[in-house]
């Protein structure tokens, strides 16, 4: 797949971009890992028409900061991407902290999408209430674990020890650095997600410890022209731990839109 860095605004983003005619659908990877992970969904995207596009996301991969530059907006990052691809409207497809930028993109740039999916994210929401419920979930020991006892659900683990090795890999060759933390063009809150109104699909595991069902139902509940599935036998990343309901429920959603 064709690959290299676009230059703007003091970045150098890496892509991967499989080029052609068919509509475009930008991959946006999690905290953990970059481009490199979505290695389950391009030859399946591709197969069916669509131009598939994925990015080392500022800190992540190949992806650089160049001197004296400021860290700004992931939302801004992808909005550069998009116009050095010279893209005009695209479905976006954000996992983890991915979703989160998927979100604040939506926000700021609803013009540019054509659909947009939020895996197995906690949303990046502030409202007080949720972060007290997000402690809950995560108390401070949680970050101490390995990435994927975090990330990947007992039951992948248990079944899939090739998998999991792989996915470790990955999340290894991301090479992530510590950069300034990039700031939100929005100051996300549920009120504010009730003025999307891009076509959304919202997709958890059932065993996601970050965003399990009762989560995804709070959103469900605030984004309205949204659908919501919860992966069975599944953890914090879906696109990877069952990529045949994954790939299928996005690709069934982005052909209605």
């Amino acid at each position: 797949m064709p690959e290299g860095h676009a230059s703007f605004a003091g970045r150098r983003i890496w892509y991967r971009d499989s080029g052609g005619n068919g509509v475009p659908v930008v991959f946006l990877h999690a905290g953990t890992g970059s481009s490199l992970a979505w290695e389950l969904q391009i030859p399946v995207f591709t197969a069916v028409g669509y131009r598939f596009i994925a990015y080392d996301r500022l800190g992540h991969g190949r992806s650089v900061l160049e001197p004296g530059a400021q860290p700004g907006t992931a939302a801004d990052d992808l909005e550069g991407l998009a116009r050095h691809l010279q893209l005009d409207r695209f479905h976006l497809v954000g996992t983890a902290a991915g979703g989160i930028v998927a979100l604040d993109y939506a926000l700021s740039f609803a013009r540019r999408l054509r659909s947009l999916v939020v895996a197995n994210s906690i949303g990046g929401v502030e409202d007080q209430d949720y972060q007290g419920l997000q402690g809950r979930l995560r108390p401070p020991q949680f970050a101490a674990l390995p990435p994927q006892l975090r990330e990947l659900g007992p039951s992948y683990r248990a079944a899939n020890p090739q998998g999991e090795a792989r996915w470790i890999e990955l999340e290894r060759l991301s090479n992530a650095t510590r950069l300034p933390a990039q700031a939100m063009r929005n100051r996300l809150s549920f009120s504010l997600l009730e003025t999307i109104m891009v076509p959304a699909l919202l997709l958890s595991g059932d065993a996601d410890l970050y965003t399990p069902p009762a989560v995804l139902r709070l959103f469900a509940a605030r984004i309205r022209n949204s659908r919501s599935v919860v992966i069975g036998e599944c953890g914090h990343s879906a696109y990877w731990e069952q990529p045949e309901i994954f790939n299928r429920e996005v690709l069934a959603f982005l052909g209605k839109h």
